[in-house]
């Protein structure tokens, strides 16, 4: 038998009240939701600084050059320090998230589902690439995805498309009718 997921109930509730709130604004009230989108914030954040800081070197979290090639050694450590302080940032999130994860799970009642966590933790990870890029690639303009390449404006732009797809997708996990609770 499919039993509705309390974040569906609630959902569905919240949709038929005339004027009220959304139902993601239900939804983003659930403890397994807020622990999934903290996670998911964090884990895109590492990926970000691992993959395109520290693996790749397309850029650092602060860039000086058009191109994000430091000029010194010197330079280049201060970066490297940037980075460090924006990887322990989005670290303590992923700690943050494990330890609201831990405690929604301990909750009397709570019906956890896997694809709701997976679905937040995407949202959470989409949400943080499309305010990263926003923010830091296009507004500050701190660094871009790829700095000086001539398709520099498209890398940014495939990320920000990056983050609203993760997002949108993330979202469908969560409200999707197939949110059933995890019978163990």
């Amino acid at each position: 038998m499919n039993t509705p997921s309390p974040i569906a109930t609630s959902a569905n509730k919240a949709s038929t009240r005339a004027n009220s709130c959304p139902a993601v604004w239900m939804m983003l009230k659930h403890p397994l939701v807020q622990a999934g989108l903290v996670l998911g914030a964090g884990f895109g954040g590492l990926a970000d600084g691992i993959v395109l800081h520290s693996i790749l070197g397309w850029h650092h979290m602060i860039c000086y050059t058009m191109d994000c090639q430091p000029l010194s050694v010197a330079q280049l450590q201060q970066e490297n320090t940037q980075d460090g302080y924006f990887l322990l940032v989005v670290w303590l999130m992923v700690l943050t998230g494990t330890a609201m994860l831990f405690r929604a799970a301990s909750q009397a009642g709570l019906a956890a589902s896997s694809r709701v966590l997976v679905g937040a933790m995407l949202a959470g990870c989409g949400t943080f690439n499309f305010l990263e890029g926003l923010i830091n690639h296009q507004i500050l303009g701190l660094h871009h995805v790829v700095p000086g390449s001539p398709h520099q404006f498209l890398f940014d732009m495939l990320y920000l498309a990056n983050g609203v797809l993760f997002f949108v997708v993330g979202a469908w996990l969560i409200r999707s009718p197939k949110s059933t609770i995890d019978q163990h």
